[in-house]
């Protein structure tokens, strides 16, 4: 058997996103050694940058926003003086229209015209009378209507929710709309719009950010740069097997370089997805955690960023595209968020397509997507053919966490199975399976790295505080 006592004080963290360069960069500053191992060719996860060419563009966009002040101190001492704030302007392109997000009730008078305004506050007002009555939510469905009415839910949620999850309405589960949209309904967004209330404490309501001057990966390429002035950062390295003695992680099987070596420590932290990581116990977790493991499910994401010789073609942050019949559901022009993404006087759009793995979207060559990707934009009026220097594509697997109706039932079998083992922590949004903003994404790895050293400092005990027990996903 592997004997990993010469290397009995190291933490392995398996991924290199948000979450796992958090933890590595908390450690290493406490004198830990940390060895960071990440498949992807570079380090970042969904939060990277992609350059080429002088463009550069994230996938998707990515605003940092946070209301701890902890994290939010952890982000600015990291980044210092390349953070600019950016004032965020998205809208709704909708039946040929442009509508502002979040809701403002004049533009959607206008833009939809009074009878169908009255019939959507009309209806907003018939579900509050109602509520009493209701039975509990359980899908998106179910807590769109209640908050807003059926002909917002059927206008403004239903297409684009289907378009983005690709699944009906009522098969999304309500524990994430609740969450991902905390304490909006139509009253509030009335109220945001007539009086500017602070809308603080709904993220899906904050008009201000933080943004890297060159993009979101510049976080994970500094939190690289720390961890490697002490530790160990290791990329192109697929995490194979993880070995254990039914209570402890005792060492990982991880082949970089075409060599598969064998890597112990005395403590483990995990951000790679958590359907993946217990497919690798060896011993195999029991069938009914392995079973649980399959029917999660993530969304696939596949960018386009097209290069255009012109300065700008939008003043907005984000334009959302709910119809079917235009393929890609969001766009963002990344020089609308810093000067720095494109070379001067040229910009960048990113589209980003919602797919699973395997299907057409994602099976198709890049021409093809390039090329579909123009002629919708053209349709849009955003670009013409001979203004285009340059795309890319870049596909993005499980990007997003599936959240089907009775999905926590599922991720409190896998942490419960989990929790036996006193050298883990689990973290990140594919290692919890939740829909975390990069904010809570940063903590969660912050969190995971002060167990470890809490364990530490009480003489290494059974300290057993990982990140999914005792919270609900």
């Amino acid at each position: 058997m592997y004997d990993p006592s010469a290397e009995k004080h190291s933490v392995i963290v398996l991924g290199g996103g948000f979450a796992g360069l958090s933890a590595g960069y908390v450690l290493s500053k406490e004198g830990r050694p940390v060895k960071v191992f990440e498949s992807d060719a570079t380090v970042g996860g969904l939060s990277k940058t992609i350059e080429k060419d002088g463009f550069r563009f994230d996938l998707g966009g990515h605003r940092f926003f946070t209301k701890d002040p902890k994290i939010d101190s952890f982000v600015r001492d990291l980044m210092g003086e390349e953070l600019l704030h950016v004032d965020r302007s998205s809208k709704i392109f909708l039946r040929g229209r442009y509508f502002d997000y979040p809701l403002k009730p004049l533009n959607a008078m206008f833009g939809l015209g009074l009878p169908t305004t009255l019939r959507i506050i009309a209806d907003y007002v018939r579900q509050k009378i109602r509520r009493g009555g209701l039975r509990q939510s359980v899908s998106l469905e179910d807590w769109v209507i209640e908050n807003f009415g059926r002909t917002m839910f059927d206008i403004y949620f239903k297409e684009y929710s289907e378009k983005v999850w690709g699944m009906d309405c009522r098969s999304i589960s309500v524990d994430w709309v609740a969450k991902r949209i905390l304490g909006l309904s139509l009253a509030k967004a009335i109220k945001n719009a007539f009086f500017k209330f602070s809308g603080k404490d709904i993220p899906s309501l904050v008009d201000r950010f933080v943004y890297p001057r060159l993009g979101i990966g510049r976080i994970s390429d500094r939190l690289e740069e720390e961890i490697r002035k002490n530790s160990e950062v290791y990329t192109g390295a697929r995490v194979e097997r993880i070995c254990h003695d039914g209570n402890r992680i005792e060492h990982i099987s991880v082949k970089v370089d075409g060599r598969s070596e064998t890597c112990g420590g005395s403590e483990f932290i995990s951000s790679i997805p958590i359907t993946k990581l217990v497919s690798m116990f060896d011993p195999p977790p029991p069938d009914d955690v392995l079973e649980a493991a399959k029917r999660l499910k993530f969304r696939d994401l596949v960018v386009v960023a097209v290069m255009i010789d012109k300065r700008r073609v939008t003043d907005q942050t984000w334009i959302y595209i709910p119809e079917k019949r235009i393929p890609f559901g969001r766009i963002h022009e990344p020089t609308n968020w810093s000067e720095e993404m494109a070379p001067e006087g040229k910009t960048l759009l990113v589209m980003e397509y919602f797919s699973f793995a395997g299907d057409d979207i994602w099976q198709k060559d890049d021409a093809g997507l390039t090329e579909m990707t123009l002629q919708n934009l053209e349709k849009l009026g955003f670009a013409n053919p001979g203004e285009v220097i340059d795309s890319v594509v870049v596909r993005v697997p499980r990007a997003y966490p599936l959240f089907e109706v009775g999905y926590a039932d599922l991720c409190r079998r896998l942490y419960s199975y989990l929790d036996r083992f006193e050298n883990l922590q689990i973290a990140g949004r594919s290692g919890m399976f939740r829909y975390y903003n990069m904010d809570h994404a940063i903590e969660s790895g912050i969190d995971a790295a002060e167990i470890i050293i809490r364990k530490a400092a009480s003489g290494g005990g059974r300290v057993k505080e990982m990140a999914a027990a005792g919270k609900e996903p």
